[in-house]
């Protein structure tokens, strides 16, 4: 087992880069899904999951993950973890069992260094080696190393914000059921929430003028009234509500 600095990006694919599939989170089972249903094509040599997911913020079993490996030896599985520091158990120890297990997490997250752009992956070795040869177009500034071990040598701190993140998260989800939102379970501090019948994409203009940021999934297969909703900081949240309950009154 070896550490590379590689991200590999979000995606399912096979040698035929036209041939992706998808597993889709239901709303009505509330965007939940047990691994050990995961169907994989014939001829899929990726398959990406995203522990914590997002939008939703949901966790996976990974005691499932197993159980995959095995059948599907000729599958890549990479278990991309940007979100681990706020919730669930990382795959990573699994890394020297299996051959065919990828594991990338970006510091970006619970560890607030979006701008520092730096992550690692624990990779098998052949692959690791191959990725630290050919990777050096985005060499790492010192800087980010510098920031990257420091944070990493404060996971006590991380933790306690990380349980912080989560009391104003659920205390925001509570606040917009009494307005008919309805929101979805999250393990970390943005949640799914649908809007219906206003449009997502409406509401998040009209909060937008009010210097509030929700962001719109626009996707076709939920619904118009779909956002993902980030927690701030309570005196923030209540601001949040309360135009929200302005602007729903509106329409």
């Amino acid at each position: 087992m070896r550490v590379s600095s590689h991200i590999a990006s979000r995606l399912t694919a096979s040698p035929d880069r036209r041939k992706r599939t998808e597993t889709r989170l239901l709303p009505e089972e509330d965007v939940t899904f047990d691994l050990g249903g995961l169907k994989i094509s014939e001829g899929i040599t990726l398959a990406v999951i995203v522990n914590p997911n997002k939008p939703n913020g949901g966790i996976f079993d990974m005691a499932r993950l197993q159980q995959l490996l095995c059948h599907r030896p000729n599958t890549r599985f990479l278990v991309d973890e940007a979100f681990i520091g706020m919730a669930g158990r990382s795959a990573a120890p699994r890394v020297p069992r299996y051959a065919n297990l990828l594991v990338p997490r970006a510091l970006s997250k619970a560890h607030r260094l979006a701008g520092f752009r730096i992550g690692y992956a624990i990779l098998p070795e052949d692959i690791a080696d191959d990725l630290n040869g050919h990777n050096d177009a985005y060499p790492l500034a010192r800087p980010s190393q510098a920031a990257a071990i420091a944070t990493l040598l404060r996971e006590d701190e991380i933790r306690d914000r990380v349980v912080q993140l989560r009391v104003w998260t659920e205390a925001l989800a509570a606040q917009l059921a009494p307005l008919g939102v309805r929101t979805y379970p999250t393990r970390t501090y943005f949640f799914l929430a649908d809007l219906a019948p206003h449009d997502a994409t409406e509401i998040a203009a009209k909060l937008r003028e009010r210097d509030i940021l929700i962001k719109p999934l626009n996707d076709p297969m939920l619904g118009p009234g779909f956002v993902r909703i980030t927690t701030a900081l309570p005196e923030d949240n209540r601001r949040f509500i309360d135009a929200l309950r302005e602007v729903l009154a509106g329409e």
